[in-house]
This record gives C-alpha cells, sequence and structure tokens, in this order.
C-alpha cells in the first residue's frame, strides 16, 4: 500500500491521507449515536493523548526536519525553526482572537461578537484547529515529493497517522457536546464530521505552498508545528483538564505521554 502511494503525485498523496483523517474524524463524531454522554476520565484521556501526538509530531515531524533543511543556508538553522514557529502560533492567535467560535464546556464565545447559533460555534472552534493539521501533512507530503528530504515519505505517512488517531477524539469533542445542545444525533454527527473537511483542503494548499516556495520549506515545516502547538496549548490540554475537581487530572497527563510516545515510534520506524 505505502509503495502504491510514495509512485503518486503529491497532491494525490496528501488528499488520500487527509481523507484517512477526515474519516477518523467522522468515526468519532459517529460516537453520539451511542448515546448523549461518554466517560468523562475515557474523553480526558483521549484529549491528552491526542495532545501528545501533536506535540511528538511537531517536533519529530516538523521542527527536527525543518532545522536540517537550513542547515548550510545563508543564516544559522535555528533562524527559520524559531520564526517559522512563532509565526505560526501568532497566526493561529490572531485567527482565535478574530473568527467567532465556543469551545466546549464554555458559555461566552470567543472572536468578534456574532449571532451565530451555539451549535455552529462549537464547530468553529475544532474546525479552526484542523487547519494546521492539515497544512502539516500536506506540507509533508509536498517535502517528501521534492525530494529534499531523504527518508520523508516514511515521516510524512507517520504525521497522517497520527494525527489521523488523534482526530477519533476531537470528533468525539464535536458532536458529543452539540448532542448536550439538543441537536439531533444525525445533525451532530454531519456536523461533528463537517469539522475535519478543512483538513483535505489546507493539506492541498500545504502541498502547492512547498511546490511554491522552496526555499522556505524550514520556515512552512515550522509554521505548521507552531501552529500544531498552540492548539495543543489553547485547546486541548485546557480541555482535558477541566474535569480535574473530579479527582482524575493525572488521566489526561498519562494520555500526553502515551501519545507522544506512540507518535515518536511512529515517526523513529517508518521515517
Amino acid at each position: 500500500m505505502t509503495e502504491i502511494l510514495e509512485n503518486l503525485n503529491p497532491y494525490l498523496q496528501a488528499l488520500i491521507a487527509t481523507l484517512f483523517t477526515w474519516g477518523m474524524t467522522a468515526l468519532g463524531s459517529a460516537v453520539v449515536f451511542l448515546g448523549k454522554k461518554v466517560n468523562q476520565k475515557l474523553l480526558d484521556g483521549m484529549l491528552g493523548f491526542a495532545s501528545g501526538v501533536m506535540i511528538a509530531a511537531s517536533f519529530f515531524s516538523l521542527l527536527a526536519p525543518a532545522v536540517e533543511l537550513a542547515e548550510g543556508g545563508p543564516v544559522p538553522a535555528w533562524v527559520p525553526a524559531v520564526v517559522g514557529f512563532l509565526f505560526g502560533g501568532g497566526f493561529l492567535y490572531a485567527v482565535d482572537k478574530v473568527l467567532p467560535h465556543l469551545h466546549r464546556g464554555e458559555k461566552s464565545p470567543e472572536g468578534v461578537k456574532s449571532t451565530w447559533q451555539r451549535s455552529v460555534l462549537l464547530v468553529l472552534a475544532i474546525t479552526l484547529h484542523n487547519i494546521p493539521e492539515g497544512l502539516a501533512v500536506g506540507v509533508g507530503f509536498g517535502v517528501a515529493g521534492a525530494g529534499l528530504e531523504n527518508g520523508y515519505f516514511g515521516s510524512a505517512i507517520a504525521l497522517a497517522l497520527g494525527i489521523g488517531i488523534q482526530n477519533f477524539p476531537e470528533g468525539m469533542a464535536v458532536s458529543l457536546p452539540l448532542r448536550k445542545e439538543k441537536v439531533s444525533r444525525r445533525k451532530a454527527f454531519m456536523l461533528g464530521q463537517l469539522s475535519g473537511i478543512v483538513e483535505p483542503i489546507s493539506a492541498l494548499f500545504g502541498v502547492w505552498a512547498v511546490s511554491m516556495m522552496r526555499g522556505l520549506l524550514p520556515y512552512a515545516l515550522s509554521f505548521a508545528a507552531g501552529a500544531m502547538i498552540y492548539v495543543v496549548a489553547e485547546e486541548l490540554i485546557p480541555e482535558s483538564k477541566r474535569s480535574a475537581a473530579q479527582g482524575h487530572s493525572d488521566i489526561p497527563t498519562i494520555g500526553v505521554m502515551l501519545g507522544f510516545a506512540i507518535m515518536m515510534l511512529l515517526d523513529l520506524a517508518l521515517g
């Protein structure tokens, strides 16, 4: 399967990979058909797991290759990594302040004032955070297709697998709160899976950006890493800790450790 995928155009590679990640979001959203609630300890652990996956992916699949690609360049290798990383986080911060959205468990929406329904604002929160994940996959396959980094195709596959795995709890984190808002199961599922549709779109943009700006590849990789870390710090870890008062705040931490270890294993084994 991987041999067939490796021979495809980078755009097709990224599209197929993000259709998988989108499918995992849909699978997580489908949990809504099993009921309104899910065990809180399980959800906290899965969100922690997603955080660990994204942290590891940001380093092993994005920042480390960015430093390697920048070696021997016109500036020290750390410059593109640091600049791109901060720009990625800054970009998500700016969008976070402008786009109306509502985080799970909160009553007041963020961003500019809006009359949109709470269900729409809940979906937008996850949709916004799915953009850097798709972008990271697209940039990964773009770098592999450009042949600028030996063995990077395996890293791109590992990145897509890791993001797909952590999209499962993210799908749950959309559809279940919608169900609590008295949205029908079918509509909650449709809106939940729809939050992942931006991943194939942003992935294709990532491949295009790589093909057009090869000299900026270290910055592009670091940008995606910064955006992903922003999502972890702003959304996933705080959300996994909301139920700390119930006495199981160590569960998200264990999830982070397991997620990081599994993503590290995937990248080192496949890359």
